[in-house]
């Protein structure tokens, strides 16, 4: 559901999955609450173009989970990019995310290279995922 809600790129329905004062880190950026994260959705869509992200389960324990994961997008010059990550998520009582970290790293890719090629938003069932791909 996670990977469905990033695909869809609608920040404020994003944020929804976090609690009121969720904290973050994602890369050097550190968003605390749901209005900052939606700030921070908002503007990370404007530039990462014809954004696609798979992500895949790694390991989980009580309220905690490990996810990896990696996402397609070009910039304003038409340069695209995969890049690749893992979060670790920290889940309250009420099953929303109250904590997300990331770390990333974005690789330069030629258009041909791509290996996500669904119509904007939800990936398709049929669609490989990440080890599939060989990702």
């Amino acid at each position: 559901m996670d990977e469905d809600g990033w695909n869809g790129r609608n920040p404020e329905k994003v944020a929804l999955a976090y609690t009121i004062d969720s904290q973050w880190r994602n890369r050097a950026e550190f968003p605390v609450g749901r209005k900052q994260i939606i700030a921070f959705l908002t503007q990370k869509w404007a530039k990462e173009h014809e954004y696609r992200l798979i992500k895949e389960l790694w390991a989980y324990e009580g309220n905690r989970i490990a996810v990896r994961f990696a996402y397609e997008w070009h910039n304003d010059n038409a340069e695209w990019f995969r890049s690749y990550g893992n979060e670790n998520w920290e889940f309250d009582q009420n099953g929303l995310m109250q904590r997300r970290y990331a770390c990333i790293n974005d690789l330069p890719i030629n258009e041909t290279e791509r290996k996500f090629h669904w119509p904007q938003g939800r990936r398709p069932d049929d669609h490989s995922g990440l080890s599939n791909l060989g990702l």
